[in-house]
């Protein structure tokens, strides 16, 4: 039988287990808060700084984003920036601390170590969206610069305002794109020269373009329907069957990478356990009876 919680209570009790789970994790640059059952809402927290990517930002995106992957009480994550911008991009300011520390540095080698370990923590911040297990909305709203062009397309959907516009700007920083764009821009839009052309000019593109190349999914006229929208798309997502939801996730990211059949003998092996598990037996009741929904156990 499905296990189930009861609707009294429902929402203090996962409320309470959520802010068990993340207690003890005070961040810095993050507003991590949970506006509805199963469902969590992380904010760029540096408005101040446009919400820049400062050492401790990409440190934390990773730490939230692994933590919320686990967490039982978060089933879709609705991903904002606070203030006037979604994101400026990389804080040029701070970087020159790591610059500074790479000139002390004499020998080439040592160099090209510290580098890589920095590029490779910044990578693996971008790519815990994508490696996380819950479904990411990403809530854009005017300002997405570089780094935030690049954390946007490991996110599952993105939605935008009106207003908002992106672009890659690395090249005019006389550097490639390093930390997602170039390896995910393309799969995203499923247009290479429109891809290359943004990514060799770093030109602007707002949010209108954005829709008719498929970038963004919809867009909206104000931040606070953007915001109020996009927690209503988690909510939907949230009442799925975690089981389902998650290993829908898991095929489409993996598919990206492999062929047809690498993707259909993936979800096989996949569902040969989850066909067994409680959650189908009762959606498909569900289903047939057109009875009352049911309210999945956590995962």
């Amino acid at each position: 039988m499905l296990k189930t919680v009861a609707k009294s209570g429902f929402n203090s009790a996962i409320k309470t287990n959520f802010v068990r789970a993340m207690s003890g994790t005070a961040y810095e640059t993050l507003a991590v808060t949970q506006p509805s059952n199963f469902v969590t809402r992380v904010e760029l927290n540096r408005p101040d700084k446009f919400n820049a990517f400062s050492n401790a930002l990409w440190t934390e995106l990773k730490s939230c984003f692994d933590a919320l992957s686990e967490n039982p009480d978060c089933r879709a994550i609705v991903l904002s920036g606070a203030g006037k911008y979604f994101t400026a991009g990389l804080d040029l300011k701070e970087s020159l601390t790591w610059a500074q520390q790479l000139a002390d540095i004499e020998d080439s080698a040592r160099k090209g170590h510290f580098l890589e370990k920095k590029i490779k923590a910044y990578q693996d911040a971008i790519s815990s969206l994508e490696v996380c297990t819950k479904p990411v909305i990403a809530a854009i709203h005017s300002a997405c610069i570089g780094a935030g062009a690049s954390l946007v397309t490991a996110a599952d959907i993105r939605y935008c305002t009106d207003d908002a516009w992106f672009t890659v700007k690395e090249i005019d920083l006389g550097l490639a794109a390093d930390v997602g764009a170039l390896q995910r821009m393309g799969k995203v839009v499923g247009n290479q020269s429109l891809v290359r052309e943004l990514c060799f000019t770093g030109r602007k593109f707002d949010s209108k373009e954005a829709l008719s190349f498929g970038f963004v999914s919809r867009t909206f006229s104000s931040r606070d329907e953007l915001i109020k929208e996009s927690i209503k798309l988690a909510e939907e997502i949230a009442i799925k069957s975690p089981v389902a939801v998650q290993a829908t996730k898991k095929n489409l990211v993996y598919s990206l990478e492999h062929t047809n059949q690498e993707g259909l003998d993936q979800i096989r092996e996949i569902n040969r356990l989850n066909l067994q598990g409680e959650d189908f037996v009762a959606a498909c009741i569900a289903q047939a009876t057109k009875g009352e929904k049911p309210i999945f156990a956590k995962l």
